[in-house]
């Protein structure tokens, strides 16, 4: 068989034989000509196949008109012919003339979903509902967001490491946490690699960095939480304060949304009808408590049930942060110490603020990050405070006592920052095969 021709490179072959294979996607079966419109992974190409009539004008029954007339949406096939350059044909201005047409494998006539079809019926035929060349693109702008992370990191000597998912304790705290039996005893799905980042920091590393999956027990039913997701994980050595942190994971932003702009920018304008933008460094950095009261100024009070910001109160500091610097991203810093983690470290000054930041972007928050407490004798105080027992966390404080430098890093949740960098609504759109509460399946 002759080699087979991604659809995307036929524009710059010349006119001749070429092999194609993919899915069909629609068929008009006319009296003197047909026409199939077929797509692979990277487009589609009209196949075009003139019926033979005979002497007295009846059409004949010949292959491959038979094939074509019996195809049904969906099937995947493998077409020979004559491909030609013709400015005239609409879909990219080129068609194939066919030889033959070979069905590989056949699909269902009625196909199970539509366009029109509700999230939760697409997910459940998520192998159908990822053909659409939107839902294909936002896979490839994936794979090139994290490339760009990675090619950053590699670029300035962060180590990648590959951190357990199962645990034998509570990575941060008892809430939240998938337990599963493992052999005579009971282990817990790891909530994030932080401890182990941490680790990598007495060990000499330096710098590392992971992408991979994490696991909440979180019954939210929201557009924006998922039980399972990918998280971008970042730690660092020799830091003076989040500052550090912070310029680190501008870098990753910039360095990640400009590799996307280049490769997918002119396709995400055509099929989302999205800009992206490249954001301006530094990013706007707003104290909390300073974020609260301009929230406040423009009308919304932010619940006072504890010291967090809320979504309202998010979306509300980014439309102002948009408003006043023309930028999608901000930091929120100096949360209060009694709603960060334990490991947090407290400012040197005023002991109920961390030097820690929520990193919000288009009205929802994407990442927390921090500088860590690395003395032994105030975290394990800390700890205490959180109603942790130091002996429980013993595995993680024994890092502590062997010297351990200045560090901090950042969580980040893939799926959020695609979700938001395309404007869509759900996060479902942008997790390959989603995990809530209620969906363990496909």
């Amino acid at each position: 068989m002759t080699e087979r021709v991604l659809i995307k490179d036929l524009a710059a072959s010349p006119d001749g034989p070429v092999t194609v294979a993919g899915w069909v996607e629609t068929v008009r079966d006319q009296k003197k000509v047909q026409f199939v419109v077929l797509r692979d992974e990277s487009g589609a190409v009209q196949l075009v196949n003139p019926r033979t009539v005979d002497e007295e004008g009846v059409v004949v029954a010949d292959e491959p008109a038979t094939t074509i007339s019996a195809l049904s949406q969906g099937s995947f096939v493998v077409a020979t012919g004559e491909l030609k350059h013709d400015e005239r044909v609409k879909l990219g201005g080129i068609e194939i003339k066919l030889a033959t047409l070979t069905v590989e494998t056949a699909s269902i006539p009625e196909t199970p979903i539509a366009a029109d079809s509700g999230i939760d019926k697409r997910m459940d035929w998520r192998f159908l509902d990822l053909r659409e060349p939107k839902n294909n693109l936002i896979f490839r702008i994936q794979t090139t967001f994290e490339h760009a992370l990675r090619e950053y990191w590699v670029d300035n000597d962060f180590i990648e490491i590959h951190t357990p998912k199962l645990m034998a304790s509570a990575s941060e705290s008892r809430a939240e946490l998938f337990e599963v039996g493992y052999f005579d005893t009971t282990a817990y799905l790891a909530q994030s690699p932080q401890f182990f980042k941490q680790m990598a920091q007495p060990a000499g590393f330096g710098k590392v960095f992971e992408i991979g999956p994490a696991f909440r027990a979180d019954p939210s039913f929201t557009s924006r939480h998922a039980t399972e997701f990918t998280s971008v994980d970042a730690e660092i050595s020799w830091i003076d304060s989040h500052e550090d942190v912070m310029s680190m994971h501008e870098d990753l932003i910039v360095a990640g949304f400009q590799a996307v702009k280049d490769k997918y920018g002119d396709k995400i304008k055509e099929l989302f009808d999205v800009e992206v933008t490249v954001p301006s460094k530094p990013f706007p950095r707003i104290p909390l408590a300073e974020a609260k009261r301009i929230v406040a100024e423009r009308g919304y009070e932010v619940p006072r049930h504890d010291d967090d910001m809320d979504p309202e109160g998010e979306r509300q500091i980014s439309a102002y942060v948009k408003e006043t610097y023309g930028h999608e991203f901000v930091f929120l810093t100096d949360y209060a110490s009694s709603i960060r983690p334990f490991y947090h470290k407290r400012h040197d000054d005023d002991a109920s603020l961390t030097n820690s930041y929520d990193l919000i972007f288009n009205g929802v928050e994407i990442s927390t990050g921090a500088q860590r407490e690395h003395r032994i004798d105030v975290l394990e105080a800390q700890a205490r405070d959180k109603g942790l027992e130091p002996e429980e966390l013993d595995f993680y404080l024994e890092f502590f006592r062997y010297g351990v430098p200045p560090h901090g890093g950042f969580g980040m949740g893939l799926a959020r920052v695609l979700m938001l960098m395309l404007h869509l609504s759900n996060l479902r759109e942008t997790t390959y095969l989603f995990r809530g509460p209620t969906r363990l399946l496909p």
